[in-house]
């Protein structure tokens, strides 16, 4: 096969199904391709049992900033308002209770400075503290067997959106594969990718693409494209593996303890799986490993293509890995894998959010967990926290750790205008329309 399009998307996962909608429907560019290497979409990362299905609102991840939790809100509120409009059999999702744990004075003490003196009760209206009875009232297991003396807040609220990514990815796609602009291509690997005087040639499997615009959304292997394409030098990835593990129904939402400071990775907690809220998720583990993708060692190489083996790279390893803090807990993750030792050396994680939980409760989650790459900066030899972009001539990487899916229809808006600016102004984004459909049927506070 082969054609010549106004903008080329290379991934097929939840951020480019997103930018795949956005384009499509609210868009008038003449022509548009997705490509995706697996047979299915959102066949990896976006796959529900490879990620921790929570939107991220930024109300109950203590982790982030008051800065940080504004600008993910809005990015969670669109796609919590386009599941509201498109979801009503819960096909996609369910929608519960949610809170983040506060246990002994110290973490009370926590809760209550984010919620009244760093304004996230002002940020999130549907925020509330509630006091150990309440928390009863809406997990029952995490009260019980828990020492009555101790001192328990949570700060609560009911956007607990657990979410099937890959099914979303899925409808985002229906929405716009039969417009008479769009064409899909899956199994469909990229070879190669070639500056041309009006845009680009990619080489496939399946033949050659040629686009004024591209777009490559394509996980952690968007870094390694953009590298062969002198882009992102100044980068690395440190790709982390999260794992879970299974209890029978414990919880009936989703229950977060405080993040561990200087900590990149989100708090273990526990939630209702989304489609079977009898079976309890918790995790993720984060476990460092040199590969792109889960369980593929073809990737072995990709992720040596993307490090380098250079000086940069070595140095920013050693001085993140060499953290006192960071250092043991990479560590200690490596060794929940462990078949009988890992249970039992993380089960104090599940019982500081079910205290009554035993050893036999609890099992590794075989076939569960994705990749996710945290970027780092070679030149400041640190974590570069969050998404990363980089807009080049006629073409952006999305390199999108946690969270990413969150914000996937909020990134797409910003790739649009830029694909728009791209095609140099020639087409128009009615984001009035894209509002409408989405962020607009988002649940206010009354």
């Amino acid at each position: 096969m082969s054609g010549k399009y106004d903008l080329v998307i290379v991934g097929g996962g939840i951020s480019g199904a997103s930018l795949l909608y956005t384009t499509a429907k609210f868009s008038d560019v003449d022509s548009i391709a997705l490509i995706e290497k697996e047979r299915e979409i959102a066949a990896i990362n976006t796959n529900h049992t490879n990620n921790s299905q929570t939107l991220h609102f930024g109300d109950i991840e203590t982790n982030y900033t008051l800065e940080k939790a504004e600008e993910v809100k809005e990015g969670a509120e669109l796609l919590a308002g386009y599941l509201e409009n498109h979801d009503d059999d819960r096909e996609m999702h369910d929608k519960r209770s949610k809170m983040v744990l506060g246990v002994g004075k110290a973490e009370v003490a926590e809760l209550e400075q984010r919620y009244e003196g760093e304004g996230f009760g002002d940020l999130f209206p549907k925020l509330q503290m509630i006091e150990r009875e309440e928390i009863a009232d809406y997990e029952p297991k995490v009260v019980e067997g828990r020492d009555p003396s101790k001192e328990m807040r949570a700060l609560q609220t009911p956007d607990g959106y657990v979410v099937d990514y890959g099914a979303v990815t899925q409808s985002l796609v229906r929405q716009v594969e039969d417009e008479s602009n769009v064409d899909v291509f899956t199994g469909t690997k990229v070879e190669d990718i070639t500056p041309t005087l009006d845009g680009y040639t990619i080489e496939t499997t399946d033949g050659r693409f040629d686009c004024e615009a591209t777009v490559v959304a394509a996980g952690s292997h968007s870094l390694q494209i953009a590298k062969e394409l002198g882009y992102g030098e100044g980068k690395v990835l440190l790709p982390i593996a999260g794992s879970f593990f299974l209890a029978d129904d414990l919880l009936n939402g989703k229950v977060y303890t405080l993040q561990m400071k200087k900590l990149p990775f989100a708090a273990v907690h526990g939630d209702a799986d989304v489609h079977d809220d009898s079976l309890t998720r918790f995790g993720p583990t984060a476990k460092l490993v040199p590969t792109l993708e889960r369980g593929r060692i073809s990737t072995v190489k990709d992720f040596l293509d993307v490090f380098g083996l250079n000086a940069a790279a070595f140095l920013s390893y050693a001085n993140i890995l060499s953290d006192r803090i960071l250092l043991p807990y990479v560590l200690r993750n490596l060794v929940y894998d462990v078949p009988e030792v890992g249970p039992r050396q993380f089960l104090p994680h599940v019982q500081k959010v079910v205290p009554s939980v035993e050893l036999e409760d609890i099992e590794r989650a075989k076939g569960y967990g994705g990749v996710r790459p945290q970027i780092v900066d070679t030149t400041k030899k640190s974590l570069d926290m969050g998404e990363a972009k980089i807009v080049g001539d006629d073409i952006i990487f999305n390199i999108t750790p946690s969270p990413g899916a969150s914000t996937c229809l909020k990134n797409a808006v910003q790739d649009t205008r830029q694909v728009l600016e791209f095609l140099d102004g020639d087409y128009e984004f009615d984001e009035e329309a894209f509002r409408a459909e989405t962020i607009d049927n988002f649940p206010r506070a009354n």
